[in-house]
């Protein structure tokens, strides 16, 4: 008999061979229902409906729901802020609001539907954090780094540890509390204007020129 322990990790068969272009099929599919209806209305059955494949595929590769959707966000870790680097901590700063933004909705919509089921199951937490949180942690840390090395923000500056929580916690709360879904062209605007008044004055520093005419227009 399988035990619950070999069940959830997926160690009670051997698991079927899926080709890499297969597995991101499932994995896309999986996301997209998370955003489509949340958590507790996502369903084996569901995943194995949208992608003609077999209920018992799923269950032999992945063991259970949660290890599905845990797998499926490591495979869509966030790559989008690599490269950032303008040369200028307000540069690097105002271009990550864009392409936050661009992404706001699909990102969002996840965080949302796990928000939940995250704190209750840990490795769901954990991929999470890895898909989406710690790459966007690592990127505001790698541009104030390079800020201190330039000597734009002195080392230390009390601020600096805000400043990921401000870019983000924005983006993600603002269509909540505005009842709306997130709209890239706007919100890249909002979270520019966002990092120019609130969060460069915290660091001590001023939007760039060509930044602060758009403001004022």
């Amino acid at each position: 008999m399988t035990s619950q322990s070999e069940e959830r990790s997926g160690l009670s068969s051997p698991r079927s061979k899926i080709t890499p272009e297969r597995e991101r099929e499932l994995y896309e599919a999986t996301l997209d229902l998370l955003r489509e209806g949340g958590y507790e209305a996502l369903t084996m059955e569901g995943v194995a409906a949208r992608t003609r494949c077999g209920k018992s595929t799923l269950y032999r590769q992945w063991g259970s729901k949660p290890q599905l959707v845990a797998a499926a966000l490591r495979a869509q870790r966030c790559v989008r802020f690599s490269g950032i680097d303008t040369g200028s901590l307000a540069g690097d700063l105002r271009e990550a609001a864009r392409a936050g933004a661009e992404r706001g909705d699909r990102d969002s919509l996840l965080v949302q539907a796990l928000a939940h089921a995250v704190l209750q199951d840990e490795d769901l937490q954990q991929a999470l954090r890895e898909a989406l949180i710690n790459p966007e942690l690592g990127m505001v840390d790698s541009m104030l780094d390079r800020a201190e090395e330039r000597g734009e923000i002195p080392a230390g500056h009390p601020a600096r540890e805000f400043v990921a929580a401000q870019i983000f916690g924005v983006l993600r709360v603002r269509p909540v509390l505005e009842g709306r879904r997130p709209h890239p062209a706007e919100d890249t605007a909002y979270l520019q204007r966002f990092v120019d008044i609130c969060i460069l004055p915290a660091l001590g520093l001023e939007a760039p020129a060509e930044a602060a005419a758009a403001g004022g227009e």
